[in-house]
Parts: C-alpha cells; sequence; structure tokens
C-alpha cells in the first residue's frame, strides 16, 4: 500500500492552523486517509494509521440512512464573516469556535449573535471551546452565550478534562458533549463514568477506524455526534459512513468540514446539500491530487512519521 502525501491550505486559520497535512492510500476496498495533525506522537498516531487501514480494507458497515444531516462550522472569526459563513451554507444547525487564544468573551458573544440572526428559523447554534476554559470561566462564558444565542443546543468541550466536564456539567443547564476528553484520553468511556457529559463526539481516525467507533456509540450510553478531524472528502467519508450507520442520530453531525480546505483530492467534495451529506466512497482524482501534492520535504517527513507509527505497532 503506497501512502501519499498532500498538503492543502486553508483560507481562514483554524484552531491556530492554517494548512492541512496529510496522506491518502488504497486498499482493497477503497481510499482512505491518515492525517494525525502535526503536533501528534508517533502513539498518539497509531490510532490514526489503525483507522486508515481499517476504512481501506473492510467494508463499512451497513446504512440506515442515505443522507446524514450536518452543521456548518463557524471559525472564531469576526461577526460579519461569520454571518456570511452560515448564510452561504445550506445547513440549519451550526457550530461556533469560541475561545481562542487572543480573543475575549466579548468576542465569542458577538459572533454568536451574528450566527443566531443568520440561521433559519428554528436553526441550532452549538458552541466548542476545544477545552480552552477553567471551570469558573466556563460556567460564566456559557451562561453568557446560552443567552446570547437564545438557547444552545450543546457546549462541546468546555474545559481540557474530564473531571472539569464533571463539574461544569453540574452548574450550567446547557448540555455538554466530550470530544478531546474521548479521543485523546486512553479511556473514551471515562467521560460516561464521571457522568461528565451529556452527549460523545466521536472521530473516526482518532478513535481508530469506522468499527472501533461503532463499538464506541454502542458502549457509551449518550447520544452520539459524529464529528471530522478537518479532512478531506476521502476522510470525511469515513465519518459520514459511520453517522449513516449508527441506529439513532439525534443531532447534526460535524462533517460539512471541505469548507475549510482551499483544495481537495477529488473531483467533486463533499458539500452539504439541503443541510445533508451523500454517503457515498470517492475515488481520489489524480489532477486534484497533482494540484496539492505535498513537495519533497514534506513528503519525506511524513514518510518518517508514518515509518514511527508503524515501528510503535512493532514493538
Amino acid at each position: 500500500m503506497q501512502f501519499r502525501t498532500f498538503t492543502i491550505t486553508m483560507p481562514t486559520t483554524f484552531r491556530g492552523v492554517n494548512r492541512r497535512e496529510g496522506m491518502v492510500v488504497r486498499g482493497e476496498v477503497g481510499w482512505a486517509e491518515f492525517s494525525p495533525f502535526l503536533d501528534y506522537s508517533a502513539v498518539e498516531c497509531v490510532p490514526w494509521y489503525q483507522a486508515a487501514l481499517d476504512s481501506a480494507n473492510r467494508p463499512w458497515p451497513d446504512r440506515v440512512r442515505d443522507r446524514v444531516p450536518v452543521n456548518i462550522t463557524v471559525p472564531a472569526v469576526d461577526p460579519d464573516h461569520a454571518a456570511r459563513i452560515v448564510l452561504g451554507s445550506t445547513c440549519r444547525t451550526a457550530k461556533v469556535k469560541v475561545a481562542e487564544g487572543g480573543q475575549c468573551l466579548a468576542d465569542d458573544i458577538a459572533r454568536v449573535e451574528a450566527v443566531r440572526d443568520a440561521l433559519p428559523l428554528g436553526g441550532h447554534l452549538r458552541i466548542d471551546a476545544n477545552g480552552g476554559w477553567e471551570v469558573g470561566e466556563a460556567v460564566k462564558a456559557i451562561r453568557k452565550l446560552d443567552k446570547a444565542a437564545r438557547g444552545l443546543e450543546y457546549v462541546e468541550q468546555p474545559c481540557a478534562t474530564a473531571k472539569e466536564l464533571a463539574e461544569v456539567r453540574k452548574k450550567v443547564e446547557v448540555p455538554i458533549a466530550a470530544d478531546e476528553s474521548i479521543r485523546r484520553s486512553g479511556d473514551p468511556f471515562r467521560v460516561r463514568d464521571l457522568e461528565a457529559a451529556d452527549i460523545a463526539v466521536l472521530k473516526v481516525q482518532p478513535l481508530g477506524g469506522i468499527h472501533a467507533c461503532y463499538r464506541i456509540a454502542e458502549q457509551i450510553d449518550m447520544p452520539v455526534v459524529v464529528s471530522s478531524a478537518v479532512e478531506t472528502s476521502i476522510g470525511l467519508a469515513a465519518g459520514i459512513a459511520l453517522a449513516a450507520a449508527l441506529p439513532d442520530l439525534p443531532f447534526a453531525c460535524g462533517l460539512a468540514t471541505t469548507s475549510l480546505l482551499a483544495g481537495d483530492v477529488v473531483t467533486e467534495p463533499l458539500h452539504p446539500v439541503d443541510g445533508c451529506l451523500p454517503v457515498i466512497r470517492p475515488e481520489l482524482d489524480e489532477r486534484a491530487f497533482a494540484r496539492v501534492a505535498a513537495p519533497e520535504d514534506i513528503d519525506e517527513r511524513w514518510q518518517l512519521r508514518l515509518e514511527a507509527v508503524r515501528e510503535e505497532l512493532e514493538e
């Protein structure tokens, strides 16, 4: 199996990143993606590699729906830009990034108010702090942002640890969703055991693949939202396939993220239509890939990274 490296610019800085790098590979049943973030160690990259092998070589679970409802993701941009993002989508749900470094709560409130006004009547608004608050800070911010939104659907990962999430959950009325506390904890069920969250956010690559995620969804005893790790359409399709296979899908999923990338490796990137994404397995397009193929130095770095992950598996 030959892993091929891509590098794609991001028009808007997202979580401090303005370029997405990774690899794609063709297996026995289709294309898959390996794109752990650049600050991840070889040990942390192991489940991402296992996810790529799983998706490339095993058929996806049987689906129970042909389309998956999704939210539009709004980065930590100014209010006017945030409103344009929402108005330019077909989604009825928006997830707004908050607690960005260098910004303040007033910035978050202005962004949330702009998104609230841009959403269609009856739309849903959720926020994601990526663990950026301390407990007291989170409680204060959630209450104010809930008021600004006129009712938040939920707040995702307000603090860094599962223990902190449990503390916040006792003090606010807004439901708490766990993301990093599941995918980076080593124990995806700790949030359940600590009663730290109302909703589980599952991401295919960090959790070892579609089949591993499906097993977690069966056992975690809370509603699931499938989300992306800002992948190309090839990686994104695996998340869509997981969401399509789950018996219950009460919330829109965080999978409408190809708009965060200035390029892709397929002819027609997966963009939502009427707020939904289709369940398909995309094929890599050589002309599209040529436009985002990594130069030699970046490819060498990723090949070394891949080798380090394989060595971890052999130990």
